[in-house]
Order: C-alpha cells, then structure tokens, then sequence
C-alpha cells in the first residue's frame, strides 16, 4: 500500500484498486477507485437491469485476483460494495467491481455456466470490523514475504516467490511462486505454518503472470498489456517478430513479462 498523499490518514491501494482513510473520530473507511484496478473491465452499459442475472457480480481481490459471486446475502449489492464473500476455508473480504449485463458477457468470455459452475456466495455487505481485520491481514503481506523469501533461500530451494496475499479474515495466505522445475515444498509449507501460524496455499505462475501481478510500463509507455487486459498468455513465436521487423534476439523478445 502506498501513501500518496500528504495526510498521513489517507492512503491508495492500487494492488486492489481503493482507498483506504480514518476520519477524525478514527473511523476506518475504505471506497472503491475505479480505473486502478489490473484487468479492469469497463462496465459500458451501467444501470441496465437483465433480471435473470441481476444477482451475479465480479468480486475483485488482490492484483489480478477476481472472481464471480452469487449475491445469496438477500441485502442490495452495488459496485464498489465491500462484501464478505465465501471461500474454501472461512471467508473473504472483495469489493465489487462489476455488476449487470456486462457480467453476463464476462461469464461467457469465461465460459462459465450459472447453472453447472458452483460459484460462490456473497454473505453480505462487510462491517467496520471485518475491514478492520483485512486491513490488519493486509499490512502482514510485506514483511511476509521477506520472511518467506529468506526461508526458501536458507532450504536451498530453485524458486522466486513474487508476492503474498493474505485472506480477508487473516486465516489463510496465497504464496505465488516462480519455478523452472518441480520443487518439493513440503518442507517449506510445514515452516511457513509453524512461522506464520497460518494456513499456506502454494500457487505457482509463470513469469507473464508476475509481470500481471507486479504491473508496470512497457517500452511503448503504457501499462504491461499482462497487467491491463491480457489473461490469457498465447505462445510467442519469431515468426511474429520477424513479420514486424523486429530483432531476434530471444531476451529482447521475451520482453519484461518474459
């Protein structure tokens, strides 16, 4: 999380796209930012009401981390809602990033079917103290994974941990990881339990995906085409290079999302 603003209270998320600030009676708030979202999807027709799907919406996380959520809880959800959310063990906490017509279009692009896809639920709307405890989660997410870093490092193992993600109620930790080979974590998952008293999930990507997480700006100027819109990573042959008169040179053309 980054302080970009005089006052020390507020503060931009740009990993999950909010802001986050006390107020003077030390109240936290946290109000969705649209337009620094990664893989952002622009909702071009808002206020239109498809009645079959009104209760389906994009719920995003950390990154590139989002999903689709039935809203079960029976309370009004509207975008850029904190919602408590269900997930494999306890719960999470998502803001909502999308809602209407338009998220029927992502769940066909996706091809995700309603009726036969099992998606999860949205419990309700989150209290002041569910984001309290994120936000509290949120700030053990650094230190975490240099601490993590370290401990791969002193097990000898051949992998790059990318980032760390922890789960809205705090129970719980996404580890992304970068490998050429198989690695043998079993080791390193009793380690990371025992040091961070948590549940562990080892998820590896590929260094498109790292480049997705972490973001940046390519040599075009813009923002990494991983990170803006691109979510699924097509090969990359030299026959494209050389239909556009670039240079062979295989680093070049890996690029900074490898």
């Amino acid at each position: 999380m980054e302080n970009l603003n005089t006052n020390e209270t507020r503060q931009f998320d740009c990993s999950r796209g909010c802001v986050v600030e006390r107020t003077d009676e030390g109240e936290l708030k946290c109000s969705y930012r649209q337009g620094c979202c990664k893989l952002e999807v622009y909702d071009w027709l808002p206020g239109v009401i498809q009645e079959k799907y009104k209760n389906y919406f994009e719920v995003r996380f950390k990154n590139t981390r989002k999903g689709i959520y039935v809203n079960s809880s029976g309370q009004t959800v509207k975008m850029g809602d904190l919602v408590i959310v269900e997930a494999a063990n306890g719960h999470d906490l998502g803001i909502v990033t999308l809602e209407g017509p338009v998220v029927t279009r992502q769940m066909i692009c996706k091809k995700i079917n309603p009726e036969t896809a099992g998606l999860k639920r949205i419990y309700r709307k989150a209290k002041l103290y569910d984001i309290e405890k994120w936000q509290e989660a949120i700030s053990r997410e650094h230190e975490t994974m240099i601490r993590a870093r370290q401990i791969a490092a002193e097990l000898g193992l051949e992998m790059k941990i990318g980032d760390v993600e922890f789960q809205g109620d705090g129970t719980k930790a996404i580890f992304y990881y970068i490998a050429d080979g198989r690695v043998d974590f079993r080791q390193l998952i009793k380690v990371f339990a025992e040091e961070f008293r948590i549940r562990i999930e080892m998820k590896q990507i590929g260094a498109r995906q790292e480049a997705g997480l972490i973001g940046g700006l390519g040599v075009c100027g813009r923002e990494l085409c991983c990170s803006n819109y691109i979510s699924s990573f097509q090969s990359i042959t030299t026959a494209a290079a050389k239909c556009q008169d670039l240079s062979l040179n295989p680093q070049k053309l890996a690029g900074q999302c490898g």
